[in-house]
Formats: structure tokens, sequence, C-alpha cells
């Protein structure tokens, strides 16, 4: 006896085969040519940005020779003196790379918990605002300060903490908690805490943009559900907030671990002094000072290859515990 499929088709029919055939080659996966000729606009647009990467991100790994080398800028390059891993094993045995490796961590990982957790609540916070005057308001007033220079920033901070007419000693003797200013830009104890702080403020603002953008993004007929059900706004925003934007969440932290080492240097810089410069030394500005400014070009090329390699192995170790955990991942 003859088997029907579903589709009403004999087995033993000649029909059945050429359909498969067809099936199959109607679910064929197109080649790249073929798509790229279909989207050969998007292609073309996003050409200049692909070159734009490749000139200023990965051609520029070609000076990473450098850093095996006993680089004199007057010599070609087949001129130059190898000296192998000489800059490396210099750079691991100073103190000095471990003191400002030390500093790099310390702001670095203050700056990732407390820089990534305010901008979070500030974003769920800023969205139960119900007058949407007011909410523009805080939140332009909020991200501001991401378009001040940190030089300017600077200035603030430092006015604002001097023990001649600054703001916060003014306060603190004014509510007598302490009895005389304190001088807080002299104290090495208080300069992480007073960098990540000023971090903080100048940037709060602008990295609230991107949650609140997630935000939108959430069905809205889940906050009816929840409001039904009796669920404040404490609760909703916990269990339907919080979880929508998980993923915009893990995404933005596994980015900022791979950036941990490579905190820039303007903020110490400008902030820091010589009485504190045992707190404030971090390994860019140590590669600015010990390696550009002493001509020491393949030493601070050596510092500049330690910073990103840590700086992948973080990236993917982190990815992959964030894949493994929450099956996300952003490669």
């Amino acid at each position: 006896m003859e088997t029907l499929t579903p589709g009403g088709t004999s087995k033993n029919s000649p029909g059945a085969p050429a359909a498969e055939a067809n099936a199959g080659k109607r679910f064929k996966k197109p080649s790249f040519w073929r798509t790229a000729l279909q989207q050969k606009y998007l292609y073309l647009m996003s050409l200049p940005f692909v070159i734009w990467a490749f000139v200023f991100s990965y051609l520029p790994l070609w000076g990473w020779t450098m850093a095996f080398q006993n680089f004199k800028p007057a010599k070609g390059f087949f001129a130059q003196e190898w000296v192998g891993f000489k800059h490396f094993q210099e750079l691991f045995t100073d103190d000095r790379f471990y003191l400002a490796l030390r500093n790099t961590l310390a702001m670095s990982v203050m700056g990732l918990v407390v820089g990534f957790i305010i901008p979070v609540i500030f974003a769920m916070l800023l969205n139960e605002l119900r007058g949407m005057l007011f909410k523009r308001f805080v939140q332009t007033v909020s991200y501001l300060p991401h378009f001040v220079s940190w030089v300017v920033v600077a200035g603030i901070v430092t006015k604002m903490l001097s023990t001649q007419g600054g703001a916060i000693n003014d306060l603190l003797v004014g509510l007598h908690i302490i009895n005389e200013p304190v001088q807080f830009m002299a104290k090495g104890e208080w300069f992480w805490y007073i960098v990540t702080a000023s971090d903080v403020w100048k940037e709060m603002g602008w990295s609230t943009i991107i949650y609140l953008a997630a935000i939108t993004g959430i069905d809205q007929e889940q906050y009816e559900a929840a409001r039904v059900d009796g669920a404040n706004r404490y609760r909703q925003m916990w269990h339907i907030t919080l979880p929508g934007i998980r993923t915009t969440i893990s995404v933005l932290f596994i980015m900022q671990v791979g950036h941990l080492l490579q905190i820039g240097f303007e903020k110490q810089f400008l902030l820091g002094n010589n009485l504190v410069q045992e707190y404030s030394q971090v390994l860019e500005l140590y590669a600015l000072q010990y390696g550009l400014q002493m001509g020491r070009f393949s030493y601070g090329t050596a510092i500049s290859i330690f910073n990103s390699v840590v700086s992948v192995i973080l990236l993917f170790t982190v990815n992959g515990i964030f894949k493994k955990v929450s099956k996300e991942s952003i490669m």
C-alpha cells in the first residue's frame, strides 16, 4: 500500500524527489558575492569606516616592533638593533612599574564598580519620573559635564577642595564635622577616591543615555500587568526594568572590563602633584614619563604592548564567563 506524506504526495510518486530537490534549492544559503552585490550600497557606506579602522587601529601595530629593538629615530627599520625581550625584562624588574600597575588597577576597579552601577540606578530612577519637562531637564544637566574637558574639571575639583574658600571644606567646617580645613589634594590616600568621584560626576549622565534607550524598548504591557497584580514601582524596577536591560548591561560591562588598564592619564596628570605621586602614577603616565620623555621609545612601546595584551585577555575571559553563565556574548 502506498503511504501518503502530510502534503498528500505518495512516497513512491515521481513528484516526491523533485519536490525535495526544489526545497533544497529554495533553502540554499546565498553566496557571499551574491549578498554583497545585493547590498552593495551598504558595503560602500561602511567602506570609509573600515579604511579608518585599518589605518588608525591595525596599521599602527607595525610599531610594536619597536619594543624588540633598541630603537633610534635616525636609523631605518633594517638598521635598528634587535634586542629581543630586553625591554620587557627591564619592565618587569622595575619597582615603579608595579607601583603604577597597582594604582591603575585600583582606580580602574573603583571606576568600574562605581561608574557602572550608578548610571544604571540613575537611569532606572530617571525613567520613573512622570514630569517630562523635569525629566529632560535633569537628563540634560547630568550629561553636560561629559562635554567639559578634563582641564576645566580638574580646575573645578581643585577649587572645590581648596583650603582657602573651597566649598567642601567650608561645608565641613560649618557643620562642625572638622575643626580646620583639610588639604585633600595633598593626601595620597584620598587621591583614588577624588579621581573616581570626579570621573563619575563627569560621565554618569552620558552613560545613562544608553540605558534609557534600552529601557524604552521594554514592552509597556509588562508594567501594566505588574500594576494589575499589585506591584509597586520598586517591584517593577526590580522584576521588569532590570531584567529588560540585562543584555545591554552585560555588553557594556564586558567592554569596560576590556579597557580596565587603559584608563588614560589626563585625570591623574591634572589632579596629581608631587605629594601624591605614589598614588597618582598610572601605566600610561609611567610610559609617558619614563618612556617618551626620556627618549626610551622602545621601553614605552613595551608598556603599551603589556596594556593591550592584558586588555585582550581580560576581554576574552570575562566574555567567556558571561557566555557560560548568561548565554550572552559580544563575540
